[in-house]
């Protein structure tokens, strides 16, 4: 017992002796890619916070009109500001989008589709994780609802603006989580048995299913829209703040969690790297295809989720189909 307490006492220790070759080890993957972006349009969902900002912000800095897609706009407002002080760039805009409401989402959509005439990034970037069980505006289970569903609306709302502005990028931000992730159908909604860090990993599974089913189609449909998901690595950012014991975690482990600025490396080279387009639905992390769990590669059910998701958030299964339009270059 008492080496226990001492192993304890010292853990924080060794931790920080080791951190530099531990960090150097977990953050290796850089997006190199040198590519400008004057007169790109991009859409950050979570963008006031994490990895979404330093997103939005890297994409400011190379010169795209930048669209903060936020919860909070207050919040959304000041590190807009703040962005707009660091690169220089005026046109980092913010938008009022709550993934939890399918309204919030529809009005996004209107209004953006109202004020743009491209969009050549889209980012699904926010999400919630081990949130005490709740449902979001329209009934479903908090954690599928804003991860997984609340971002397939997003998306079939502003498909037809990609593919009229292709090549154009959807980056759907996954976790290795996913490993740990069922999609129970019977159980979408948690209803019948729930578990907060497994409903996590189970919408983590469905943002994987969803790029690959979603790829699939773009291909057939040849849009000239690409589509990838990411794991941006375990990142110190705020999405633990619903469970004190991952906190704790976080806090024991902070010498060599990704910075935000880290964690957003493999969401950019998705979505500037040049030559990407022939992997099209693959997963990344670090910067590299990565290998994804049987249950992710299992396209029976991930052409389930896409009927299920259609069905429940009131859409065509057949809507990218219907979302034609010419494929244009912008170079």
């Amino acid at each position: 017992m008492v080496g226990v307490l001492l192993l304890l006492l010292l853990l924080p220790f060794l931790l920080y002796i080791a951190a530099p070759q531990i960090r150097k080890m977990l953050s290796s993957g850089v997006c190199t890619s040198t590519i400008q972006l004057p007169g790109k349009v991009a859409v950050v969902t979570g963008a006031n916070t994490g990895i979404g900002k330093e997103t939005a912000k890297e994409l400011a800095r190379r010169g795209a009109r930048v669209y903060l897609a936020c919860r909070d706009v207050q919040k959304g407002e000041l590190v807009a500001r703040e962005i707009q002080m660091m690169t220089g760039n005026q046109q980092v805009l913010v938008r009022k989008l709550d993934l939890a409401d399918t309204k919030s989402i529809r009005a996004f959509a209107k209004r953006f589709l109202e004020e743009e005439k491209h969009l050549h990034i889209l980012i699904n970037n926010a999400g919630v994780m081990m949130c005490p069980y709740s449902k979001t505006a329209d009934g479903f289970e908090m954690h599928m609802g804003v991860n997984h569903l609340g971002h397939f609306l997003l998306t079939h709302l502003l498909l037809e603006k990609l593919k009229e502005s292709a090549p154009s990028r959807v980056v759907n931000v996954s976790s290795l989580a996913h490993h740990l992730g069922r999609i129970h159908f019977h159980n979408l909604q948690g209803e019948k048995f729930y578990q907060s860090g497994l409903a996590y990993c189970h919408s983590k599974l469905a943002n994987i299913l969803f790029t690959q089913e979603l790829a699939r189609r773009l291909k057939a449909s040849g849009s000239g829209v690409t589509v990838y998901s990411v794991h941006p690595g375990t990142v110190n950012s705020e999405l633990v703040r619903h469970s004190a014991l991952m906190r704790w975690i976080w806090w024991i482990f902070s010498f060599f969690i990704k910075t935000p600025q880290q964690g957003a490396q493999t969401s950019l080279y998705c979505a500037l790297t040049e030559g990407l387009e022939v992997l099209s639905g693959n997963h990344f992390s670090d910067c590299h295809v990565a290998w994804v769990s049987a249950q992710a590669r299992n396209e029976t059910v991930a052409r389930r989720l896409w009927d299920v998701s259609c069905d429940l958030l009131g859409i065509p299964v057949d809507w990218l189909m219907m979302a034609a339009g010419p494929k244009r270059s912008l170079k």
